[in-house]
């Protein structure tokens, strides 16, 4: 099977990202949400994406016209009924993830690849919620989809190798390099990224300086931005959701500091509310 349609389940910064990208690599897009208003957010957020895009000289107007051509909108997840390839992009939400996967196996064709941009979640619980397990896959892609060149890709115990392969050379199709990973929670890049992370905000609850461990991490370690930073960007609702996840899976290692729980029960969650380790109302860090 060919892939030429393809489904996005979610407007939101990954699902439209991922819609945009499929989009600029010559697909038929249809992305879908749960009211218009966010899939018009969406569809507005690739716009300003690719308007950048032209202002940098990267494509012209006409590019960024034909993009937006490729792209539809639906509040009905029953238009991925003619769709080769959906990807889930909904909040990390185990039980809501089940219950999209349960509908579209009913929805979707036979042959059609089932995959879920989680971050964490097991890919093996979600395929488990279909008929067909072997068509389900993890392709997890990086924040923002646009500009990371690596995307995770995780097959479940029960994933047909050729869904796997076709996966990949999807991937390969979007100028972007695949890494396979293992399904355990975290699966490669979050484990690494979110212990990372955690271990900073014990280093903070030591008496270090916000600003000194992430001057630190990106001066010493070379990283383009330090790992409160990215919890900031990220959110440290979502951040907690991850370590949570893989503290089950892995046990006290990846216990989250009490640091993290106690900002998200104060609703500081970076800069989606104007504060998180840092105070975005102001001046964000440089």
């Amino acid at each position: 099977m060919a892939i030429k349609k393809v489904f996005v389940i979610g407007a939101g910064t990954m699902g439209n990202g991922i819609a945009q990208v499929y989009a600029q690599a010559g697909y038929d897009v249809m992305m879908s949400d749960i009211k218009e208003e966010f899939v018009r957010k969406g569809l507005a957020t690739i716009d300003g994406s690719l308007s950048r895009m032209v202002k940098k000289g990267t494509i012209t107007e006409a590019d960024k016209a034909t993009v937006l051509g490729r792209i539809k909108t639906t509040i009905n997840n029953s238009d991925a009924k003619d769709a080769d390839l959906v990807v889930e992009a909904a909040p990390e939400e185990l039980a809501l993830k089940k219950n999209i996967f349960k509908q579209l196996d009913e929805i979707c064709r036979p042959d059609a690849i089932l995959a879920t941009n989680t971050s964490s979640l097991p890919i093996g619980e979600i395929a488990a919620a279909t008929k067909n397990p072997g068509r389900v896959i993890g392709i997890h892609f990086m924040n923002p989809v646009p500009v990371m060149k690596g995307v995770e890709v995780i097959p479940g115990r029960h994933t047909r190798p050729e869904v796997l392969a076709m996966a990949k050379d999807f991937v390969k199709s979007l100028g972007k390099e695949p890494c396979e990973a293992r399904d355990y929670a975290g699966f490669i890049v979050s484990r690494l990224v979110d212990a990372l992370m955690n271990e900073a905000f014990w280093c903070v609850m030591d008496g270090n300086k916000p600003e000194e461990v992430d001057k630190a991490v990106k001066l010493c370690l070379n990283h383009p931005m330090g790992p409160l930073e990215l919890c900031d960007l990220a959110g440290a609702d979502i951040v907690l959701h991850g370590l949570e996840t893989m503290h089950k899976e892995f046990g006290e290692r990846l216990r989250p500091a009490p640091l993290l729980k106690n900002m998200v029960r104060s609703g500081d969650l970076g800069r989606k509310t104007g504060r998180g380790f840092y105070d975005y109302t102001q001046n964000a860090p440089k």
